[in-house]
């Protein structure tokens, strides 16, 4: 009789706890402690990530990056304005990149995020004057390339830098025309057996697929490219075009796209025939562009249109098992409503202290702490206040000036049970950024008296010293990090809000990335290396959450609800984890409601083994 050790040259293993690390489809375990025989299989579905900077759709993709490692460039906004914006995708987020000589959209590209090649599209302008241009990216910059023939758009393509391959798409009538890239020049080759645009194109110049589009009517037709020639191979399921799509000639997903309306459905090609996948879009939409990169296993799609222009991202994986995206949502509320409160801690060990309440303006000096599930009512701070300066951890914090109707120098420090008042800051102050320990905290810019300062105070756990002064005057930004490793993000000067970050070393200030855009009042969260930067906006309160890595910014989830003047705390890199509480949100000027983040996990997906 052959035993599964005979099988497969090993004997079965027992476990009290199923495995919950990474764990090969098929293996197979003894679970002593629910007496079962269990094993996994593969899921398929599509996880949520961070948005877009700019919505956009009809974009060119960098169709042979990986779901990790990405661009895309130009497309139509929301405006609707054709433009030249390139975001790369890291994995986790969108950051800018550099800006494309030829805004165009309905444009297709091949090659990877570090070695692009776009192509063609419509410029916005007399629609027979399609495009012929095409550019290379270097993970830096563009430079203009040799034409293609003739000018198109809503094409398609697949390939590296060095060796694409370009085809379909109209330039007034419906193409079947194929053009090859050699790394330098276009050249025309064998035509496609179905003429088509708005179609979904896969793989490398020598085995690349091309599938659905856009005929009379839209088509399932799909067929492979050899670097020669092009056969006709099995249809797909569902007509349709504008679809996003990831993977090789062999082992491909397609997703998304109109069939007469936006789709959700997936489909998935084996090298001989297509399946219904269960793996469903969270937003039905088309028109991505010549969109999509990654493997037939770890794919993503961003960008496209659904009732309106959208930059929503979407991956997708085929694994054993199950990832849950990176996501904030509502907490435990804390007790006292208020905004422009300060806090300091950890997602598990934070207080939050002070702010107002609006309307009624009332100063608040309630003190409350958090330990990873509940809000407790702690001793009032001495001074009730908002607008101060704080740094610290849950028994060890720290205020210093601020606002009661005036502005006031009064420095307090807080046990974890009570405040105490210690020296006054050198002068009156508020709306400064805080950041550090109670024993080494800075105090940077704000304002002074009179008006915008840029005045920076390093404080010792017993005396207050001037610092090397801010860049620039500015208030109503944010901090983060520690006295001789800090961030201090946006805020408003003259004459409006910034978006400039600065690094401080303990005793000079370095120029960092740039926000995405404007802003003030956010919460920062993190490290100078790992921070989080959330909500904000004035006099609109926005979702928008961007994480900082020390050299640039890119997107994060969004919040659950926009939101400003909150505060929040962090574990240690910011990406792992936040609670933000208190602030503003739309048609409520004070708030005592929570959200907290969680970073996405990969869970292994455990089946039981029955006899049926």
């Amino acid at each position: 009789m052959s035993t599964y050790r005979k099988i497969h040259g090993r004997s079965i293993q027992a476990v009290t706890t199923d495995p919950s690390e990474s764990v090969a489809e098929g293996q197979v375990w003894y679970n002593t402690s629910s007496d079962t025989f269990k094993s996994v299989v593969s899921l398929e579905a599509f996880s949520s990530s961070a948005s877009m900077g700019t919505g956009r759709y009809q974009a060119m993709w960098a169709g042979e990056g990986t779901q990790n490692a990405t661009l895309s460039c130009s497309g139509r906004t929301a405006a609707p304005a054709i433009v030249t914006n390139t975001e790369e995708y890291n994995g986790s987020g969108w950051t800018v990149g550099g800006a494309c000589n030829n805004a165009e959209n309905s444009c297709a590209g091949f090659g990877t995020q570090t070695a692009a090649i776009k192509t063609g599209g419509y410029p916005g302008s007399d629609p027979e004057g399609l495009a012929t241009e095409s550019e290379s990216y270097n993970g830096t910059s563009w430079t203009a390339g040799n034409a293609i023939s003739p000018g198109r758009q809503g094409h398609a393509g697949a390939g590296v830098s060095t060796a694409g391959v370009i085809f379909g798409g109209n330039d007034g009538t419906v193409l079947n025309k194929t053009e090859e890239f050699n790394g330098t020049n276009f050249s025309n080759v064998n035509n496609m057996n179905t003429a088509r645009q708005n179609l979904s194109g896969v793989g490398i110049q020598t085995a690349a697929l091309a599938a659905g589009g856009g005929t009379t009517p839209v088509t399932t037709a799909a067929e492979v490219y050899d670097g020669t020639n092009w056969t006709t191979v099995g249809s797909m399921n569902t007509a349709r075009q504008g679809m996003g799509s990831f993977g090789t000639s062999t082992s491909a997903a397609v997703t998304g796209g109109t069939t007469g309306s936006n789709s959700t459905a997936t489909e998935t090609w084996d090298g001989t025939s297509w399946t219904t996948s269960p793996a469903t879009l969270a937003t039905a939409r088309a028109f991505y562009g010549d969109c999509g990169a990654g493997s037939s296993t770890a794919g993503i799609v961003a960008g496209g249109y659904s009732t309106a222009t959208i930059g929503n991202t979407e991956e997708y994986n085929k694994s054993s098992n199950v990832f849950t995206a990176a996501a904030w949502a509502s907490a435990t509320a804390s007790n006292t409503t208020r905004y422009l409160g300060h806090g300091v801690g950890t997602t598990t060990a934070c207080v939050v202290y002070g702010g107002i309440k609006n309307p009624g303006s009332t100063y608040r000096a309630q003190t409350e702490e958090w330990d990873g599930s509940t809000w407790a009512e702690q001793n009032d701070m001495g001074t009730a206040r908002f607008f101060g300066m704080y740094a610290g951890t849950q028994t060890a914090a720290l205020i210093g000036g601020g606002y009661t109707g005036t502005s006031v120098s009064n420095t307090e420090e807080y046990d974890g049970s009570s405040w105490s008042e210690v020296n006054n800051m050198p002068a009156v102050n508020r709306l400064q950024a805080g950041f550090g320990v109670q024993t080494a905290a800075v105090s940077a810019a704000g304002q002074g008296s009179p008006g915008k300062w840029a005045n920076v105070y390093h404080y010792d756990g017993t005396n207050w010293t001037s610092a090397t002064a801010y860049p620039t005057a500015v208030e109503q930004m944010a901090g983060c990090g520690t006295q001789t490793a800090g961030l201090v993000s946006g805020g408003g000067a003259d004459p409006g809000l910034v978006n400039t970050q600065f690094e401080y070393d303990g005793s000079s200030w370095t120029a960092g990335g740039n926000l995405p855009s404007v802003l003030s009042y956010q919460a920062n969260n993190g490290t100078q290396t790992s921070c989080q930067i959330i909500g904000g906006g004035s006099p609109s309160y926005v979702v928008n959450v961007t994480d900082y890595d020390g050299t640039a910014c890119a997107t994060s989830p969004s919040l659950d609800t926009a939101r400003g003047y909150g505060r929040g705390t962090t574990t240690s890199g910011a990406t792992t984890g936040a609670i933000l509480t208190l602030g503003s949100t739309p048609g409520t000027p004070s708030s005592n409601t929570s959200t907290q983040f969680t970073s996405a996990t990969e869970t292994v997906t455990a089946k039981t083994l029955t006899t049926s």
